[in-house]
């Protein structure tokens, strides 16, 4: 089997069904292998940005290790934000780059680079492939480690010439990827048991493992007030849930002075707490008893101490530990009913608040945020980039199935249009609405030509205020000199006023302008009859606006 044979061989039997990419000279040998095969669909897009981010929608979607083909140094530079962000959300990827022509490599001829160098802060594992023979099992090794708990990017740099030689190379088998199980859950569940006030917070792990419904078994065997991870990457807990709280804030001091109301926590597939903005001191408060699961060993106490650190696969261990706390605390009857009158009086005041801003645009953005909440068809998978928009979004949203909200903690702007671009071709049975920041959307705009070229019907809701807004608001809370004057440099984007109904054309796709909330509303609730990409432009208020 030739070099370029076994990479489609290994493809095929890792799952691969679908390549992202965007081509360039050292691809060649790959595009025109897909000439002759036809089970592995290329997808394009105009910018590596893009590429990857699809990739990462699609493999959170799919539940599969996305495959992705990146050109040389500036094409792998190009791909280094969706990199990070699949790292960061812990998105499985093989990234295939193509790397010049050894032969003449020591001349350091165009395109040519140090794709490892680039690529190494942004994956788990970076590597160059030197001989035919050892590609196999690089890439065979590349799969393992990309969905291996915490899953991620892993970059395979492959010199052109390679693929083109003739060498009979050999494919080794797939080996599966297993887990230790649960461990010590007897010991934590007595830990939990004991608590008179326990809370639970979900991590993205969560979701990404498919154990939602166990977690829900556990805090339902508890009675415990549940919390998403701060700024979390998907649905990890059913959000209409009598015990769902909320998300934390991404602040150290805020979580801190929201879990000492506590006295024993339950943090389960959760990266650390990622705070956002320094405040000072730990987020855990002094004298909170911890218990901890996660896939990931080195996850286990890493930024605090923990009582007890329960490693495994996550649906197993979470059942395991449902099961040693069924029937162990009485009261929890009343304690759902307690904390359910809670939440619901909180999201009550939510919901009120948002339905007295509804007006004619610009809309208020807790206005416009609700009226996309209200307006979501059930089953429709929100893929969220807006960051101002998107917190407010969060206070509304109303979604129990899994996989229903997906957003990114790796921060490189202009993901958004790309992933849900891979939502939608990874599960094509759900509706997605991606809701966007003008300035975020303006990251990946080209995006679109990919929805437009391959008919994906998604519904991107522009919010478009014009500016950068949430760095005008820190600058606010620091209370420097933009704040005083109530100038901010480099963070308006109008004049001129950015048109997105012309954008759309261009690549395309109908548009509509929302003159109100109620009809902003409206247009979201046809996305279920899509049959191609809409643009929905929200015009929302600006930062003083709505203060």
């Amino acid at each position: 089997m030739r070099p370029i044979e076994a990479l489609l061989e290994i493809a095929r039997d890792e799952g691969v069904s679908r390549i992202f990419g965007n081509p360039g000279t050292t691809e060649l040998p790959l595009m025109d292998a897909l000439v002759e095969a036809p089970d592995l669909q290329y997808v394009l897009g105009l910018q590596e940005g893009s590429v990857v981010a699809m990739a990462d929608g699609y493999a959170r979607a799919s539940r599969k290790t996305a495959m992705v083909s990146l050109h040389v140094a500036a094409g792998v530079a190009n791909g280094l934000i969706g990199m990070l962000n699949a790292m960061r959300s812990r998105s499985p990827m093989v990234i295939v780059a193509g790397q010049q022509d050894r032969r003449h490599l020591v001349q350091d001829p165009m395109l040519s680079g140090d794709l490892v160098g680039l690529a190494a802060p942004t994956t788990k594992h970076a590597v160059e492939v030197q001989h035919a023979y050892d590609l196999p099992i690089v890439l065979r090794r590349a799969f393992a480690l990309a969905a291996r708990p915490p899953a991620g990017p892993v970059l395979v740099s492959v010199p052109m010439d390679l693929l083109e030689e003739v060498a009979d190379v050999a494919v080794p088998a797939r080996s599966p990827i297993t887990g230790p199980g649960p461990a010590a859950a007897g010991d934590a569940a007595a830990l939990l048991a004991g608590a008179e006030r326990p809370v639970v917070i979900a991590g993205d792990g969560v979701g990404r493992a498919g154990a939602v419904a166990d977690l829900v078994a556990v805090a339902e065997r508890l009675g415990a007030a549940v919390y998403h991870q701060p700024m979390n990457d998907g649905i990890d807990f059913p959000t209409g849930h009598p015990l769902y709280a909320g998300m934390l804030p991404p602040h150290n001091a805020v979580i801190r002075e929201k879990l000492a109301a506590y006295d024993v926590a339950f943090i389960a597939g959760c990266h650390a707490f990622m705070p956002h903005h320094y405040t000072p001191g730990p987020a855990v408060p002094d004298g909170l008893a911890i218990v901890q699961v996660d896939e990931d060993p080195s996850e286990i106490g890493r930024n605090f101490a923990v009582r007890h650190g329960l490693t495994g696969d996550l649906p197993e261990t979470l059942w395991a530990l449902a099961g040693h706390l069924d029937g162990l605390v009485p009261d929890v009857r009343e304690r759902i009913e307690r904390l359910g009158a809670q939440h619901a009086e909180a999201r009550g005041k939510a919901e009120a608040a948002a339905r007295a801003a509804y007006g004619p645009s610009p809309m208020d953005p807790r206005a416009a945020a609700h009226a996309v909440a209200s307006g979501l068809p059930h089953g429709t998978v929100v893929v969220e980039e807006a960051i101002t928009v998107g917190l407010k979004l969060r206070e509304v949203l109303r979604q129990d199935l899994p996989g229903s909200y997906v957003h990114t903690v790796g921060g490189g702007l202009g993901w958004g249009i790309g992933a849900a671009i891979g939502t939608r071709m990874g599960d094509p049975e759900r509706p997605v609405v991606s809701v966007l920041g003008d300035g975020c959307a303006m990251f990946g705009l080209q995006g679109l030509w990919s929805a437009a070229r391959y008919e994906v019907p998604v519904a991107f809701v522009v919010m478009n205020n014009g500016e950068y807004r949430t760095l005008k608001n820190t600058l606010d809370q620091s209370g420097g000199a933009s704040a005083k004057h109530g100038e901010y440099v480099g963070m308006d984007l109008a004049p001129p006023a950015l048109d997105w109904q012309s954008a759309a054309r261009l690549f395309g796709i109908d548009a509509v302008r929302a003159g109100s909330a109620a009809e902003l509303r409206d247009a979201v609730a046809g996305v279920k009859a899509l049959d191609a990409p809409l643009l929905i432009e929200a015009p929302i208020t600006g930062h003083r606006d709505d203060a």
